[in-house]
């Protein structure tokens, strides 16, 4: 047979017709569905598209080349990936039309979103972060031995971000299965690649972080299939990350209202030669592989499919608000909520020891569970409460990181969805801004996005009166504070320290565990030796009293027992525990009951806890109060480091007046 002369050289040695059927019309599915889509786009069925026109041989050869339940991360061009895994397209086309038999209710849009059981998670807008997710699923397929991998995509644009470095620097560190594809369009939106990055290719990057790289022929089907298929089968076997740019282009706007105007006429028209589809189609026809007539009853085919489809999605329903199904579908369920020790007996611990043994319990417990942050291994932590456990569950489960701790939060979550549980330590609390986006963006709203779990506790080791200055002593859990999907716990004792680590390790939902660094070794408690959770969302009663409320937690709490001690009054103080959730019904009680509340917290007083607390009192207890709320915070500076400057800085230089005022109002 005698191949006809194309723009792109087809080698189909080793691969049967029916694999290079099967390779064409998978890419026909994607075109001949967005051809419909930019149809119903200009229609006003569909509020957005980012075409893929011109780049499906990469997402189609990729999928192709993995086993049915190796996990994908597809970005908004990737088409390909979902019509390949078979995902039924009455809900792809519902879900771009934002009905409720989509997979996100509505609640986002276009490829957003994921679907486990199809093996497929979509991007965040943030585009990097799923290279780090990606990451995740590796290990943990390496650490359960799968002999499996994961496969991340991402544009060139793409590889400017922060994300990108880290992600493949833990992958290669750590030798992860993962196979990282850069689709090389030339554009990020307008931007060319000449003002993305100097280096001559994006897999020259490759060699700095000691991982194998490749470029290829992003619009050659058949290289794309059989270098990710030979790859794919060296990673099961020895996993290590490779990373694979593969040159290609965007036939259509980075989104269709940005149009292409940017691009010269010349280097459009270069590129439309190199159609991945037509070119295909010209290389089966000239082989004698497929004629005209099957071409034309397939194309049917897949266009019957697509209206019958787009039928269907049409009777779809789009959503009805509900406030009590949005609310709900914030946090993942939680099947048990308290766990209480099998024995009476107690121990007096100090706060570091109950941290530590509860890190020790809960490996024990949980074969599933991962450790990972810096200096965590080997040194035991900075603080050494993890000190021993690498020696007894193993480097695999108690493992040191790089400085990449975006990356690590986006590892803990990729562990997540395959049923694994994950604790990482910010070495303090205030090194949390490296990983913002993945907290806030990722963690927070997968659940209400779309299903999944994200079962990931952050260690926050936090706080002031040790002389750490500005970036080792804030509070900052009112940066976490306002954003739903996040649990929030903050301890003032050893024995809830304990109880409520373990409950956040049982949690399915993300939870932030402050810890303050000054109760270490400073406060003692007599505490249950067994494994035991204490409710997340539950407040304590520190101190019973008639004439006040103090409404506090972390090393509030002692200040406020301190200061009570000092006055001839009935204080009442409040030791919330859990900050998200709050408990409401015990502030409420509390409050009716004494009728003058201080709200006390170490963070500063403008943005703190303490004005939600208090806006909450004001509007629903009003009535209750005999004066008004008073709030005591740090000052609305920096976190200082002369011993003078930061006792001037703490909320506890204030209490005292505050609080004698407030009893004499």
């Amino acid at each position: 047979m005698e191949t006809a002369v194309l723009p792109i050289t087809f080698d189909r040695t080793g691969l049967s017709d029916d694999v290079l059927k099967r390779l064409y019309l998978n890419m026909l599915r994607p075109r001949l569905i967005e051809e419909k889509m930019l149809i119903l786009l200009r229609q006003g069925k569909i509020s957005k598209w980012f075409s893929g026109i011109g780049q499906e041989a990469i997402s189609v050869g990729a999928t192709l080349s993995l086993e049915q339940d190796e996990i994908i991360f597809p970005m908004h061009r990737n088409l390909g990936v979902f019509t390949s895994r078979q995902v039924p397209l009455e809900r792809l086309f519902a879900q771009w039309q934002g009905k409720m038999s989509g997979f996100t209710k509505g609640r986002d849009r276009s490829f957003h979103f994921g679907t486990l059981e199809y093996g497929i998670v979509g991007m965040i807008s943030h585009l990097g972060p799923q290279l780090s997710l990606s990451a995740g699923v590796a290990l943990a397929c390496k650490l359960k031995k799968e002999a499996k991998i994961s496969l991340a995509f991402t544009g060139e644009g793409g590889t400017s971000q922060g994300e990108f470095h880290e992600a493949l620097n833990v992958a290669a560190v750590w030798q992860l299965p993962v196979i990282f594809i850069v689709e090389n369009n030339g554009y990020g939106l307008s931007t060319p690649t000449n003002e993305q990055y100097k280096c001559a290719q994006i897999s020259d990057r490759g060699k700095g972080y000691g991982m194998r790289s490749m470029t290829i022929d992003g619009n050659n089907i058949l290289e794309v299939y059989r270098t990710i298929t030979t790859l794919a089968s060296e990673l099961r076997a020895t996993p290590e990350p490779v990373l694979i740019e593969c040159m290609t282009f965007r036939q259509r706007g980075h989104e269709e209202a940005s149009g292409t105007k940017y691009v010269p006429e010349e280097l459009m028209s270069y590129w439309k030669e190199r159609d991945p589809v037509n070119n295909f189609e010209a290389y089966l026809l000239a082989s004698d592989i497929v004629d005209q007539q099957f071409i034309q009853e397939e194309k049917h085919k897949i266009k019957s499919e697509i209206n019958h489809a787009l039928r269907v999605a049409e009777k779809d329903s789009h959503p009805t608000a509900s406030l009590a199904q949005e609310t709900k579908d914030v946090y993942a369920p939680i099947v048990e909520k308290t766990i209480l020790p099998r024995t009476r007996n107690k121990e007096s611990m100090r706060f570091i020891d109950a941290l530590a043994q509860a890190h020790d319990l809960a490996l024990e417990r949980h074969s599933n569970l991962v450790l990972m942050g810096q200096d965590i291994a080997d040194y035991g932590g900075v603080f050494k409460i993890t000190d021993g456990l690498m020696d007894k569950y193993g480097r695999h489960r108690v493992r040191n990181t790089p400085l990449c701790e975006s990356a690590i939060v986006g590892i803990g979550l990729g562990l997540s969805f395959k049923g694994m549980k994950s604790m990482i330590e910010m070495q303090f609390a205030d090194f949390v801004t490296c990983g913002f986006n993945q907290i806030i963006n990722n963690l927070a709203k997968t659940h209400y996005r779309w299903g999944a779990n994200a079962n990931v506790v952050i260690r926050m080791p936090c706080g002031g009166g040790v002389g750490a200055g500005p970036f080792h002593s804030q509070t900052n859990e009112a940066w976490f504070f306002k954003t739903p999907g996040l649990k929030i716990v903050y301890p003032s004792n050893p024995a809830d320290a304990k109880g409520l680590f373990l409950a956040s390790i049982e949690d399915p939902n993300p939870v932030l565990f402050f810890e303050h660094k000054a109760l270490y070794r400073k406060v003692t408690d007599e505490v249950y030796t067994e494994y035991y959770t204490t409710e997340i969302g539950k407040a304590s009663i520190v101190s019973d009293g008639t004439d006040a409320t103090i409404i506090t937690y972390g090393l509030g709490v002692h200040w406020a027992k301190e200061i009570a001690s000092q006055l001839d009054a009935s204080i009442e103080i409040i030791d919330l525990r859990s900050l998200c959730p709050l408990d409401y019904e015990a502030i409420a009680k509390s409050v009716i009951k004494t009728h003058r509340v201080l709200i006390l917290h170490e963070d500063t007083l403008a943005g703190g806890i303490g004005g939600e607390i208090s806006a909450y009192i004001s509007e629903h207890l009003f009535k209750h109060l005999d004066a008004p709320v008073v709030r005591v915070g740090s000052l609305d500076t920096p976190f200082p480091f002369a011993k003078a400057l930061e006792e001037q800085f703490l909320a506890n230089a204030q209490l005292k007046g505050k609080l004698e005022m407030l009893l004499s109002y």
